[in-house]
């Protein structure tokens, strides 16, 4: 996979899990998992 596609790949990622975030709210059960991934991809871009 050429870096330009991963980038464009893991900012769709970030956006989706925004919203997932937002929408949930922090009582959900994943609320960790996606904070967790989402710090990942914070470190990533």
């Amino acid at each position: 996979m050429a870096e330009k596609e991963m980038i464009q790949k893991n900012i769709e990622e970030f956006s989706r899990l925004q919203d997932y975030m937002i929408e949930d709210g922090e009582e959900a059960k994943a609320y960790k998992t996606m904070l967790r991934r989402y710090l990942d991809l914070c470190a990533i871009l």
